[in-house]
């Protein structure tokens, strides 16, 4: 039941603060004040609901170098999205023409930061969580990843290639990132990075969702598997490429940590008494 509890809490927070950050998204000062209060409230749910349904406070939000934490992440984010930059750029595949727009580029600052926290609270925090608690962290990391991916394709401009490449470059490089620090604070960073990367900083397409003018002014072209076409460079074979190779990194810090955590017996057990019927 406390799955059922979790998982309904932060929908609920997911769907009223998506919808807040939503309506205020063409005022760039709203943005920023709206996003990041919806941000703050995503873990203020996710603790209170952890604490009520467990009995015990939510070690992943601690407050106790949540800072450092996330600005480790954000430079992860931020570094992975600027190399696939960096390669469609020595390419020829993208075009920076002066500055853009300085205050959309604040704006979405609040509106990533919101986005960013709630995924990772229903994603990482619920889902990876506990289904890892059944199945071991690698097919709890496959399943949230494939889930993940997928509700990519409601985006206005998704693709099923485009569903793909955010399965593996951020469905299972964040969880990863979980399991190799066992906190919130690091994933909700390289999440944030790389949206505020794509959006605020590079003006690409997003998801799908269409190009944001941020900070720079530019223009994207070329062949759809390098560039993404319109679902944005998280369609590219670079981002897929950089996201699988940080995925391996986060796999093997977790390994040499001890967090990757095995099938539970309790469900080994049950597997084992199933018996065909004849």
């Amino acid at each position: 039941m406390r799955f059922v509890w979790q998982f309904l809490a932060v929908m609920v927070m997911f769907a009223i603060t998506g919808s807040a950050v939503g309506a205020v998204k063409d005022n760039d000062w709203l943005s920023l004040v709206v996003g990041l209060t919806s941000a703050a409230l995503a873990i203020l749910v996710y603790a209170w609901v952890v604490r009520r349904t467990e009995h015990r406070a939510a070690p992943d939000v601690a407050r106790e170098g949540a800072v450092v934490k996330t600005g480790w992440g954000i430079l992860i984010g931020v570094g992975m999205f600027g190399a696939v930059i960096a390669n469609l750029y020595v390419a020829g595949h993208y075009e920076i023409d002066g500055l853009g727009s300085p205050a959309g580029a604040v704006g979405l600052v609040g509106f990533m930061a919101g986005a960013a926290v709630a995924e990772e609270v229903v994603f990482r925090g619920v889902l990876f969580r506990i289904i890892e608690e059944r199945t071991g962290t690698y097919i709890a990391l496959v399943l949230t990843g494939i889930v993940f991916g997928l509700m990519h394709l409601f985006n206005e401009n998704a693709t099923l290639w485009g569903a793909i490449a955010i399965a593996i470059e951020a469905g299972f490089m964040l969880a990863a990132a979980y399991a190799a620090t066992r906190n919130l604070w690091v994933p909700i960073g390289v999440h944030f990075g790389w949206n505020y990367a794509a959006a605020g900083i590079f003006s690409t397409e997003v998801s799908g969702n269409g190009a944001s003018q941020g900070l720079l002014d530019t223009a994207t072209s070329g062949p759809e598997l390098l560039t993404g076409g319109g679902f944005g460079p998280e369609g590219s074979v670079y981002a897929i490429g950089f996201g699988a190779l940080l995925t391996i990194v986060f796999l093997w810090l977790a390994h040499r940590r001890g967090n990757i955590k095995p099938r539970s017996r309790r469900a080994v057990r049950v597997n084992s008494t199933v018996t065909l019927p004849r």
